[in-house]
Parts: C-alpha cells; structure tokens; sequence
C-alpha cells in the first residue's frame, strides 16, 4: 500500500500529559479516559514548502494529507469532500463588520460532519475496526452512516427517541441499523455504550482522536482562502458537542507552529438559549460545564446538554480571546429565513444561529468596528 506521507507521531492527553502510540485502536485515554489528540512531526516539516504543494493539490480536504492521521492510500475512504465556499454577505448588520460565510452544506451528507467522519472512520478501519457505533441528533449519524456504507462496515446510529424521521430514513437508505432512546443526545450515548459493550467502536463526539482532525481542515481552507496574514478577526460557530471549536483552534495552532499564520482569529460559540452549557460556562469561568437541565430547542444539533471533554472546548475559545452567546430559538428561525430571502442561503437551522448572534455580538463588543467575520455554516436547510 503507498503512503500517504502523513507525519501522525503520537496520541497525547491534555488532561494528564499520557502519550500513547497512534497504531493501535484507541478511544480515551487509556489513564484518565478523556480526550486523546493526534500531534504530529512537525519539525520535520518545511511549512511554506508544504503549504505551496497543498495548493496545487486537488481541493478536497485530503490535499492536507502530511497532517491527517491516515497512513496508507488505500485505507482513504473518501466520497469526495470538496471545499465549502467563503461568501461575502454584503448589507449585513452590524453595518460596519465585514461579514463572509463559510458554507459546508455542499459537503457529502449535507454537512461538516462529513469532514469528520470521513477521517475517523478512514482511521478506524485502517486499524482493524470492524463495527462503528455513535449517538447522534442528526447530522453526524447520516455522515457516519454514509461513510461506514463506503468503507464495508457495518454502522449502529443511536437518536435521541425526538429524531426526525427524515433522518431516520437517511441513515436507513444507507444501510445503518438505528436504535432510538432517550430525550436527548447525551441519554442515546449513555444507552449506545451500555449496549455496545465493546462490540463497536466508539465514533461519539471527542470520545476517540480522529474526527478532530477532519474538523481542523475548517482552519486551513480559511486560511488557504483569505492568506495566512488575512485572516478574519473573528469566527462564529454553532456549538453543540464543541469539536468543530476544538478542530478550528488545533488547525490554527498547526498553522501557527509551522509559521505560517501568526495568530488565530477569535472563537465565538452559539448556542440555543434552551441549551447552552458551554455559554454558561464560559460566563461564569468555570472550568468545564454542567449538565443543562430541561434541554429545548428547535436547533437538534445544539441540543447537546452536556458536552463530553467540555475543557478542551472552553480552552478551544479562551485560548483564542474568544466568548460565547445564546440566542432565542425565534431569533435562529428569523435568521434562517433572512439567510435565504436576502443572501440566497438555504442553511440548517443550527447554521443560522451565528448570524442571529452578530447584532448582540457587536453590542457587546465581542465583535469590533473594521472585523472580518467569519460564520460558520455547518450545514444545509431545506430545498
């Protein structure tokens, strides 16, 4: 098998400083079961060398191949995720901030779990998995449905029993066996790991290294697309697990240990006032979340009452100067409908919420005169 070229060096645990080998399947931290991060052999890399190969690459995320966690070609499970387009929304408001958007809808699957799935579940197979399990609301269950189709696995998705059947039936056309239980994301997994029993291999959000690594190819095509020393102030996203402000916050310190872009633009996380743990957390200053209690929202993929390894996600936005704000599921909705009338967008429900966010973000100043901000479109809305 020809290889791939990647750099992947090890697995390392934030929460207690373990180093453990990336050649074997792993979920948490085999010590303190939290969060295990790919780290990679940076410094035997030429950075402005690479970065001037990977533009001359196809443009699909694994043109960032020395940096992605998979080593043989042939392992690279792939339905062709092409780069989501930067749009520039001109007559927004606030008036006086640039405002683009990010559009991952045209990704397979309808959404930046696409980016994810594709890399972890191209890692997991490579290292013997044989069976592929996560809890989901939606997006990420149709993503890893699809790609366990691609690769010959079989694939057990377990909703939330409020699922939409409309995503019942796209894991289904795929092939996925789906169990439904509980009220919320969190009770599915609960169930999902009880049942699984090690049979499966865990895909949960942040409870294995790899799905990170596809969700931090979001910092390099913004920073492929606007220049390294144009990089926007401000970028805002959707939270509901927390890994795309995980991926976003890697990729740029990826970037920044090569030299090749000098800061990292602020992260500002969404969420739905019926469920926003991590805005809670980041405005009290604690150190991780609480669980949200009586979680409601129309947004299904910002109910996420208690994100796993939540640390790394308030590090992820502290880091970078960033903060966070809820907005009211009417303030989402009106977004969404703004998005398409005015600038053409059809966008998922959760994919509104950072544009119902900017008018308060301005307010607030967490959003300045003269920024360039980013949103975050996670996924696409209806037809």
């Amino acid at each position: 098998m020809a290889a791939t070229g990647s750099l992947l060096r090890s697995l390392r645990c934030r929460a207690c400083c373990n180093d453990v080998s990336p050649d074997s399947l792993r979920g948490v931290c085999p010590t303190c079961g939290q969060t295990l991060f790919a780290g990679y052999a940076l410094d035997q890399m030429d950075g402005r060398q690479w970065w001037g190969e990977v533009r001359g690459r196809a443009p699909t995320l694994w043109r960032y191949r020395e940096l992605l966690p998979v080593r043989g070609d042939r392992a690279v499970v792939t339905l062709g995720e092409t780069e989501g387009p930067l749009l520039r929304l001109d007559g927004a408001e606030p008036s006086d901030v640039e405002v683009w958007a990010k559009d991952d809808g045209g990704l397979p699957t309808g959404s930046f779990k696409a980016r994810g799935m594709a890399v972890a579940v191209s890692r997991a197979v490579e290292l013997g998995a044989r069976r592929l399990f996560a809890p989901s609301a939606g997006n990420a269950g149709v993503a890893l449905a699809a790609y366990g189709a691609r690769a010959r696995v079989p694939v057990v998705v377990y909703l939330p029993e409020s699922a939409d059947e409309r995503t019942v039936a796209a894991v289904e056309r795929y092939g996925a066996a789906v169990a439904r239980f509980g009220a919320t994301i969190r009770e599915a997994g609960e169930e999902a790991r009880r049942r699984e029993g090690g049979r499966g291999f865990d895909l949960s959000t942040l409870r294995e290294p790899y799905r990170v690594e596809g969700k931090k190819t979001m910092a390099f095509e913004i920073a492929e697309r606007f220049g390294p020393e144009q990089l926007p102030e401000v970028i805002v996203y959707p939270t509901g697990g927390g890994t795309g402000l995980v991926g976003l916050h890697k990729g740029f310190e990826e970037l920044r240990a090569l030299g090749l872009v000098s800061r990292s633009p602020r992260l500002i996380a969404v969420q739905s006032e019926g469920c926003a743990p991590v805005v809670r957390a980041l405005q009290q200053g604690a150190p991780r979340v609480t669980p949200w209690e009586n979680t409601t929202t129309v947004a299904p993929g910002l109910a996420v009452p208690a994100p796993f390894s939540s640390e790394r996600v308030l590090e992820a936005v502290r880091a970078t100067g960033g903060t966070g704000i809820a907005v009211s599921d009417a303030e989402i909705l009106a977004a969404q409908a703004t998005l398409a009338r005015v600038h053409g967008l059809s966008v998922a429900v959760e994919a509104a919420a950072p544009w119902a966010a900017l008018p308060a973000l301005r307010r607030a100043g967490a959003i300045r005169a003269g920024d360039r901000v980013v949103l975050y479109h996670t996924g696409r809305g209806p037809p």
